[in-house]
């Protein structure tokens, strides 16, 4: 069994444009997506995609359904099967076990607590609109901060009496028990055996929703000044709610983020409140807190553009350059608005409708880049010990972009606007990634100790997504390594080409050149046909992100393999493609010789790249002969343990595995030349 948590994790991650687009090819129709049905003989396109409500629909067979529900028809697996087709495409650990008398206490309080939660929504919602307190204060409240009855509906606001404990009193009646208040923060004390009270008394309520619009906790503001209380009062951290990875107004906001492609990133509830009123609705709130990696994630899954709305004036502007660097790191676009002095989204939205806010935002949002750059310049005038702490600064936010082209624009940017060589900033960004890589490092050698102290304990059920990758070593590794090489330094280089002589005239003249006649494929065209026919992949984590990355560029004629990988964002992958570009990387046995005994040293860079048809198909075969080998040897492993009854079927897998190794070995005995 797979317990609930990592089925409700799977199910969170899966992306219905990444699942699909494995198996269909589909192009943007509108706000969605649109390819041949893959269930049914379709000539014209009819299986549509939505990013927004997660879903495929094909409206000629009429199949489609969720992420897990399309691979579970596509590829005819089970439910937990399409469970772990998932999980391991997300990188999501899976650990099936027989459930404990605990974990299937835990998995039935999480399904309670949810349940409670969605009856204390009505209740609040109710005791706003029919209450006598909640229509003279909340409703009163609402209606003067300028809120429509039908926006307090939408986000299905509420109100909580002054009584100490009124809706603690109506949930017990209505047969909710007291750890599930607790454990939800309805309620609070009850220490020693006294009586629960309620944690949002007099207070109006603002409901959190999950992506899928699941309450997974709730705001209070109070209403009255009272002395060493906080204006605002929310949820505390539980099974169910983890503050770090929720986002404000994302339920009503993503389908409108994807039809906008961007999204507005505010502070606080009625920030998104006003805003929805205005007509705005692709815009959602951190809740006050800095941005996480979890809040980022949710924000890309439906657009790539995010402009943060601040206050013009001086906390504003410091808020804006607080968390932003995430946003970089993690790929988004990002742009800031400063709004005039005095206004928050709140009250600026209410002053305009939306045709008027979209022309505010267009003429003043600026990439967030030339923003800090501008800012800081402002700020340090002609102090020269001032002038250098602020260029690290903005090349340390530079540094984090993932994209080699956006950041490579950036630097221009930047150069122009401080007035320096390029190259400085260029060796600056190096020394920050070098800084990244070692404590990346660290953090791996620490993440490495801690799993050799654990790992006698069972391991526990969750994902390592977040955790720096660790990478041990495999008798795979070497010719992984061999291919990644030439995947990085030739990428979408032909692996040969075939010149003929042909006569021209030129005046009176007949010119004789040389044509290109034929063409093979790209190098890393060449190796992902080779080895996806024989379903073989890279077993090395961080090989496979490389040569995924190349395989995504390889149609892109453009595309310079190895400037891309030596100018990536993460360290660990520079740093290798510098190794492999490197003269000094060392080459198999086999490679080195063939390189040196024909040419020497010197001249096998050039060799080596006019002789690619002979050498990339030689590493793979190399990869694919060592894979045969490896399974040979289990068999012969599973042969030795006595009587099977399936002890015919591995001779016979045995059998065909030995002839595969003869095909390969008379072809690593000869020099491959090979022609696609």
């Amino acid at each position: 069994m797979i317990d609930q948590i990592t089925i409700a994790r799977i199910q969170d991650a899966a992306q219905i444009m990444d699942i699909v687009s494995d198996f269909v090819t589909l192009r943007r129709r509108g706000v969605n997506w649109v390819g041949l049905c893959p269930f049914h003989d379709d000539r014209t396109p009819s299986f549509y995609v939505s990013p927004s409500k997660n879903i495929c629909k094909c409206f000629a067979c009429g199949e489609g359904g969720s992420p897990i529900h399309f691979v579970m028809k596509h590829e005819q697996l089970s439910y937990y099967e399409a469970l772990k087709y998932v999980a391991r495409k997300y990188g999501i650990e899976v650990i099936e076990k027989e459930f404990t008398d605990e974990e299937k206490q835990a998995q039935s309080d999480r399904e309670s607590m949810f349940i409670l939660n969605e009856y204390a929504r009505d209740y609040f919602v109710k005791t706003l609109h029919n209450h006598p307190e909640g229509k003279a204060v909340g409703l009163t409240y609402f209606r003067e901060r300028g809120f429509r009855d039908d926006i307090v509906k939408k986000f299905q606001l509420g109100y909580s009496c002054e009584q100490r404990d009124a809706f603690t009193v109506e949930a017990q009646k209505a047969g909710y028990k007291r750890d599930y208040l607790l454990k939800t923060g309805l309620s609070a004390g009850g220490e020693h055996n006294q009586p629960l009270v309620d944690r949002f008394r007099g207070r109006v309520i603002f409901p959190v929703h999950t992506l899928s619009g699941k309450v997974v906790a709730f705001g209070g503001r109070i209403l009255k000044k009272v002395e060493n209380v906080g204006k605002y009062v929310n949820s505390p951290e539980s099974e169910i709610y983890s503050k770090s990875n929720e986002l404000y107004g994302i339920y009503f906001a993503k389908s409108a983020i994807v039809k906008q492609d961007k999204c507005f990133l505010v502070e606080g509830y009625t920030d998104v409140i006003s805003m929805h009123q205005a007509g705005i609705e692709n815009v959602v709130s951190s809740s006050g807190t800095a941005l996480t990696h979890g809040q980022i994630r949710m924000i890309h899954r439906f657009s790539e553009n995010i402009t943060l709305l601040y206050d013009g004036d001086a906390a504003g502007i410091k808020a804006a350059l607080r968390g932003i660097d995430l946003l970089l790191e993690d790929g988004l676009n990002v742009k800031v608005v400063l709004l005039p002095p005095g206004e928050d989204p709140d009250s600026f939205a209410k002053k305009q409708n939306a045709e008027d806010f979209h022309r505010y935002i267009s003429e003043n949002e600026v990439d967030f880049i030339r923003f800090k750059t501008q800012l800081l310049l402002e700020e340090v005038g002609d102090d020269p010990v001032k002038r250098a702490g602020m260029i690290s600064n903005v090349v340390e936010s530079i540094a984090l972009i993932p994209n080699s082209i956006t950041r490579s624009v950036y630097i221009q940017d930047c150069s122009r606007l401080l007035n320096m060589q390029e190259r400085v900033l260029i060796s600056e960004i190096n020394k920050i990634t070098k800084r990244i890589y070692e404590r990346k490092q660290e953090q791996n050698d620490k993440e490495i100790a801690r799993n050799e102290k654990q790992k006698q304990s069972a391991p526990s059920p969750g994902t390592n997504e977040g955790k720096p990758r660790v990478f041990s070593k495999n008798p795979f590794d070497k010719y992984e390594l061999e291919i990644l090489r030439y995947v990085v330094r030739y990428g979408n280089t032909p692996i040969y080409q075939k010149f003929e002589k042909q006569k021209r005239k030129e005046g009176k003249n007949v010119v004789e050149e040389d044509v290109l006649v034929e063409e093979g494929l790209g190098v890393t065209e060449f190796v992902h046909f080779d080895l996806e026919r024989d379903n073989i992949c890279f077993s090395n984590e961080l090989y496979r992100q490389m040569f995924e990355e190349a395989v995504a560029h390889m149609k892109d004629a453009q595309f310079d393999s190895g400037r891309y990988f030596l100018s990536h964002s993460d360290p660990q992958v520079s740093k290798l493609a510098s190794e492999l570009m490197s003269d000094r990387y060392h080459l198999s046995k086999i490679h080195a010789r063939i390189l040196g005994e024909e040419m020497g040293d010197k001249r096998s860079r050039l060799l080596e790249r006019n002789l690619l048809n002979s050498y990339v198909p030689r590493a793979t075969t190399e990869l694919k002969n060592f894979y045969v080998l490896q399974k040979i040897e289990e068999l012969k492993e599973e042969m030795k343990s006595g009587d099977r009854d399936d002890y015919v079927t591995l001779i016979t897998r045995l059998k065909q595995l030995q002839e595969m190794k003869k095909v390969l070995a008379k072809e690593l005995g000869e020099r491959i030349v090979l022609k696609y």
